[in-house]
């Protein structure tokens, strides 16, 4: 961009423009060539989010315009043009009357949308939520390459509140509107572009043209397609409908996350009339906001903002070495190279590094990373059979197999040849730190970072002290973390550390469920209706018998306290080389794609506790013992590591609901059916 405008925007955060004087205001005004600029800069954030004073500065700042020859709405931030709604004010629009505040908000939009003068948003980074129907309410959108657009509103058990839903399904192909909204996924350039979502995609150096473009030309919205035409009849919504729900169904249940199913019954109603289908809109957000599926998953998005917390600051660490390339180093390594870091990936196998490099391709592809940024995160990565990168690095990552004497060599080795003040961490999953340190040359340098499988989707990262760990080295680890997108926990050296120790009595107590005479799909069932993302025979698949099997090994050797015994069929199972998906055979078959479980079998009537009380025990003991700081961390780690039940807030988060002293009379009641595995940590009485 250049010229005028550009000064406008880059001097934008120094209170240039008519709106100087407004201390606070979130719109900054300026004019060039006849065209009025209009840009949000939300005050001591890094990102804009839409509040209700970013709403009714709107409306004062459009008061102010004038008769433009255009209007054009974009963002100060270099982070974005809108993360969406100010999340924090949800409780209080909820208190205060969410319709009626509401109204205001869509009569501020309608307004934009009347405008006699062509309004254009030009949208770099993510629009979404609020933002993007900030966007919708323009005429026009000029994408910055590299822009996204999305609604995520259904993660927080939501659908979008102001315009969204009859904007965008009038923009677009319906069904690919709705998909948007029910998925929360985002679109990202070329994919916006192709939905017609934006007008012109540009580089940031082409966007003064792009905008005088649409300013002069004018262009009228095309006209809809076939199928849009088709929809706007009831008898074809009530059939897409139909299968929307069919879909959404195969993932969750109306009484579990009731948002995607009220906006299919919105579209469905009225999505032939617009004017409806915005009060429809108003009227089912507000009952939504309320509904304690909501509530739970805000307390989902405000956990992960509090892990997120920790792990900001200068981590200190430009180069990575990671020492291991298989599935784990591989995936650790790629991601790693994909968020910046300059990794080098030893292993002495040639061909594990081949295929770790063909592994960062993919993870690159899947990342949606364009060709330059691909070729950019692979030059950051080098194969290094030698390890010569280990000389150079300020963190050292271990990731070898789950053998203590391998693990030993490996650290008297690298500890010949590290620098000094360089950080040694271990991806062990199930050896204790402890047992370990007696081979690190600096034990004050020594820590765990357990990532999960696969690491470009697993959003924690346990960040793992023992008794020595100087507290430095941990908030470079955590600093690490939020360098490379990751959320980190910190937990204290303990069997299991706090995910595997919470989650193997459930992934076990499924297994004797099984040699009980249970069908694993009853099992898997049970924990779907509960709100978990899969059953626990699944996940177990999922995760790898091997792998299960030898965490409940160590787990079951370590623990003063007796676990559900191990399944011989699980034993008999990794003998046999079935050892879930990645072999295409375990307690399912994997050979078609994963499974689906489905059965008309009723439950025994305490099979849903069996499975998971014996998880909510193990987080309290891991509470009463120091290995996690608190009960949100817990929760956090549980839900962003396994998937534990977002609707219900997290593992301790429904423990307390349901009521402490409740939950471990039940536990002693099946203690006494079932065996002593089940007796209640002696936490539970003091919570």
């Amino acid at each position: 961009m250049t010229g005028p405008v550009l000064s406008f925007l880059g001097e934008a955060h120094r209170e240039m423009g008519p709106a100087a004087a407004a201390k606070g205001h979130p719109w900054r005004h300026g004019e060039a060539r006849g065209i009025h600029w209009l840009v949000l800069d939300c005050a001591g954030s890094a990102v804009n989010t839409i509040s209700e004073g970013v709403l009714t500065g709107l409306d004062a700042a459009l008061d102010q315009i004038g008769t433009p020859k255009a209007l054009v709405i974009r963002s100060a931030k270099p982070a974005g043009f809108a993360a969406g709604a100010d999340i924090d004010s949800f409780g209080d629009m909820s208190d205060r009357g969410a319709a009626e505040l509401l109204k205001r908000g869509h009569a501020v939009l309608d307004r934009l949308e009347r405008l006699d003068c062509p309004t254009i948003a030009v949208v770099h980074g993510a629009a979404l939520g609020a933002g993007f129907e900030i966007a919708l309410a323009c005429d026009h959108r000029i994408a910055i390459r590299g822009a996204t657009f999305g609604f995520p509103e259904v993660k927080l058990g939501l659908h979008p509140g102001l315009g969204g839903t009859f904007r965008l399904t009038g923009l677009i192909d319906p069904t690919e509107a709705m998909t948007l909204m029910l998925t929360g996924k985002t679109a990202h350039t070329d994919k916006a572009k192709r939905l017609g979502i934006v007008d012109a995609v540009t580089e940031e150096r082409h966007v003064a043209a792009a905008v005088a473009a649409l300013a002069e030309d004018r262009p009228k919205r095309p006209e809809p397609g076939l199928k849009s035409r088709a929809f706007r009849l009831e008898a074809a919504r009530s059939y897409g409908a139909g299968r929307m729900r069919d879909e959404t169904g195969k993932q969750a249940s109306r009484a579990q996350y009731p948002a995607p199913y009220a906006l299919i019954d919105l579209w469905e109603k009225h999505g032939d009339d617009r004017k409806r289908m915005q009060s429809a809109e108003i009227e089912s957000f507000a009952t939504l906001l309320d509904s304690e599926t909501s509530r739970n998953l805000r307390r989902v998005f405000f956990l992960r903002q509090g892990l997120r917390a920790d792990a900001r600051g200068n981590d200190g660490i430009a180069h990575v070495h990671v020492i291991g390339a298989g599935a784990m180093g591989a995936e650790i390594a790629a991601w790693a190279a994909i968020k910046g870091k300059q990794v080098t990936l030893g292993d002495v196998k040639l061909e594990a590094l081949g295929h770790a490099m063909k592994t960062a391709a993919e993870t690159c592809r899947n990342s949606h990373l364009n060709t330059i940024e691909t070729r950019d995160a692979l030059d950051r990565l080098m194969p290094d059979p030698r390890s010569y990168g280990l000389s150079q690095a300020d963190l050292v990552i271990e990731a070898v197999p789950e053998e203590t004497e391998l693990k030993e060599k490996i650290y008297r080795q690298a500890a010949a040849a590290m620098k000094e003040g360089a950080i040694l961490a271990s991806n062990t999953s199930s050896l204790q730190l402890a047992a370990l340190t007696g081979a690190v040359a600096d034990p004050t340098r020594f820590a765990g970072l357990h990532f999960f499988n696969p690491v470009s989707k697993m959003q924690l990262v346990e960040v793992v002290r023992h008794a020595g760990t100087d507290d430095a080295v941990l908030r470079r680890l955590a600093a690490f973390c939020g360098a490379i997108d990751r959320l980190p926990v910190q937990v204290a050296d303990a069997p299991g550390f706090l995910v595997n120790r919470a989650l193997t009595p459930y992934l076990m107590e499924a297994m004797v469920l099984m040699d009980d005479g249970i069908d694993k799909e009853v099992i898997d069932r049970a924990a779907l209706d509960f709100g978990m993302p899969m059953g626990p025979v699944t996940l177990a698949d999922q995760v790898g018998l091997d792998i299960g099997l030898h965490v409940a090994t160590s787990l079951s050797e370590s623990l003063d306290r007796p676990m559900a015994p191990i399944s011989q069929r699980l034993r008999d199972k990794v003998a046999a080389g079935e050892t879930g998906k990645k072999a295409g055979q375990g307690f399912y078959d994997w050979s078609n794609g994963a499974p689906h479980p489905a059965s008309d079998g009723a439950p025994p009537a305490d099979l849903t506790d069996r499975l998971i009380l014996p998880m909510l025990d193990a987080c309290v003991e891991c509470l009463r013992t120091g290995v996690a700081r608190d009960e949100d961390e817990v929760d956090a780690a549980m839900i962003f590591a396994t998937g534990f039940a977002p609707l219900r807030g997290g593992p301790m988060h429904y423990a307390r609901s349901r009521g402490f002293s409740a939950i471990a009379n039940r536990l002693e009641d099946l203690a006494e059916r079932h065996g002593p595995r089940f007796t209640p940590d002696r936490g539970w009485r003091s919570m």
